[in-house]
């Protein structure tokens, strides 16, 4: 694996305790120790309004937009962990998607940033399923809505709660390895992208 391979994760949650943004660190984890340039990144830091057209059209994208493009940018590939919230994904996620896809400068646009990098999905959840209906959505604000390539592999964590030992790490060894296994391609597919 070349240098140039650098993975973001992130989780569509910005709460205290939550589970996704518990795997999304996991998942930074398990990348360095494989030897992959990663970096987590909390979207409860970039915060950011409502996305409203006329907003848009009297100031522009808020800073913060332009601020997580510009992390996404600098990244090749982007693991995000989505939360199911009523069989779909958390406001606070699409809005993020939405306001970074109407950056249009400095540097490659919002919309190309979105194109040009590999994607992979994950989800914890207290429930049985993992949070996998939160997937669907996910995928397909990515590839139709801002046509991204999106690995057709997904990891879910089901019974969140009792699934993160204190290290960080699952207790289902299996499960981890599967997680890994979803990390290193997502490497591997990056560096296809990008060289």
């Amino acid at each position: 694996m070349t240098s140039t391979v650098r993975l973001l994760f992130f989780a569509g949650s910005s709460r205290t305790g939550s589970y996704n943004q518990k795997l999304a660190e996991l998942g930074a984890k398990i990348a360095e120790a494989n030897g992959i340039a990663s970096t987590f990144a909390d979207i409860g830091d970039y915060p950011m309004p409502l996305y409203n057209g006329d907003d848009e059209a009297t100031s522009g994208p808020p800073e913060n937009a332009y601020k997580f493009k510009e992390l996404m940018a600098a990244h090749t590939g982007i693991f995000i962990a989505s939360p199911e919230y009523n069989s779909s994904i958390t406001p606070l996620l699409k809005n993020t998607l939405d306001w970074v896809s109407r950056v249009r400068e400095p540097g490659p646009s919002g919309a190309e940033v979105y194109k040009t990098r590999v994607f992979a999905l994950g989800s914890a959840s207290p429930g049985g399923m993992g949070g996998l209906r939160s997937l669907t959505t996910v995928r397909q604000v990515l590839e139709l809505g801002l046509g991204a390539l999106v690995l057709p592999d997904q990891f879910a964590v089901p019974r969140a709660k009792d699934a993160f030992g204190a290290d960080g790490h699952l207790h289902n060894k299996e499960s981890q390895e599967i997680f890994k296994a979803l990390i290193q391609k997502l490497a591997r597919a990056a560096h296809v992208l990008h060289g």
